[in-house]
């Protein structure tokens, strides 16, 4: 049976990159009923999209999603940079569905300020986009080659290893980088009286109490689906990070399709799937 949660956040899926850990996260899914399901940016990558990679898993974790909006689960869909094309229909609700750039969750008498965090990225506008969008093809391309070592390693008997997160945490540009992200987040939310404030974007699941001249506030990022496996879930007045530990799903199957699916046109496929939770939504009306 599934597990209730009242608020559940995550972010930065991927879907549509080798990276992306699509069946960990169908597990995480299938086990767990929230009343809110936040969708906090980049959960489907246009970047790195490609029409000869989207696995019959990643369409899965889609299905999944409407399957409980079908059951009666809000999902907020709040926009990253990577999937920034869905902008456009910024402030778009259709039945159990919000689709928005930001999200303030009142709960238990708390103000909770939830986005995706790239607006406070330099990296991700004008010319660094470019080069951005460049060096995520090799971020691939690394993730992909470390999946294979991996591989190769749990066949030995051996631990996992993450090349990308040992040179993110090595490299003191990365360090001092997240450092201000945070901070600079954290400064925003004092000033605009917020008691927790959520991103996404950095692929550094946390949470803390940053401390500032002007106040304190909880700081909390839901991490990623492609090296963490995170989600931060909200239960009895208290925020907690969820690590997923494949241990727990060992007896679970996900049937993993082998035929080539149809080529994915995102954007019309998940105004379809919002057509459909609206044609569901006044069923039960």
């Amino acid at each position: 049976m599934a597990r209730k949660v009242s608020v559940v956040v995550i972010s930065d899926v991927h879907l549509g990159t080798y990276g992306c850990h699509a069946t960990e996260l169908l597990n995480y899914l299938k086990s767990i009923d929230p009343k809110i399901l936040v969708l906090n940016g980049d959960i489907i990558d246009a970047w790195q999209f490609s029409k000869s990679y989207f696995p019959h898993t990643h369409f899965e974790v889609i299905n999944e999603i409407f399957k409980k909006v079908a059951k009666g689960t809000r999902v907020v869909y709040i926009t990253g940079n990577h999937d920034e094309f869905l902008r456009r229909y910024s402030d778009m609700e259709v039945g159990n569905i919000l689709l928005t750039d930001k999200f303030l969750l009142n709960i238990d008498n708390k103000k909770t300020w939830i986005f995706h965090g790239d607006v406070f990225d330099n990296t991700t506008k004008g010319a660094a986009k470019i080069l951005a969008k460049l060096g995520g093809k090799g971020y691939d391309l690394l993730i992909l080659l470390n999946s294979m070592i991996n591989a190769g390693l749990k066949m030995l008997g051996k631990h996992k290893v993450s090349f990308s997160k040992r040179v993110k945490n090595s490299v003191k540009k990365a360090v001092a980088y997240i450092n201000k992200f945070e901070t600079t987040i954290a400064e925003l939310a004092i000033e605009k009286n917020y008691d927790y404030v959520i991103c996404g974007h950095i692929h550094q699941p946390c949470i803390k109490e940053i401390t500032t001249g002007t106040g304190k506030v909880q700081y909390l990022n839901s991490g990623d689906w492609v090296e963490n496996l995170t989600a931060l879930e909200y239960n009895n007045g208290n925020w907690e990070l969820y690590q997923y530990n494949a241990n727990n799903f060992a007896a679970q199957t996900i049937e993993r399709a082998l035929k080539k699916v149809p080529e994915a046109n995102i954007e019309a496929d998940i105004f379809k799937y919002l057509h459909y939770s609206q044609s569901i939504n006044h069923k039960g009306h």
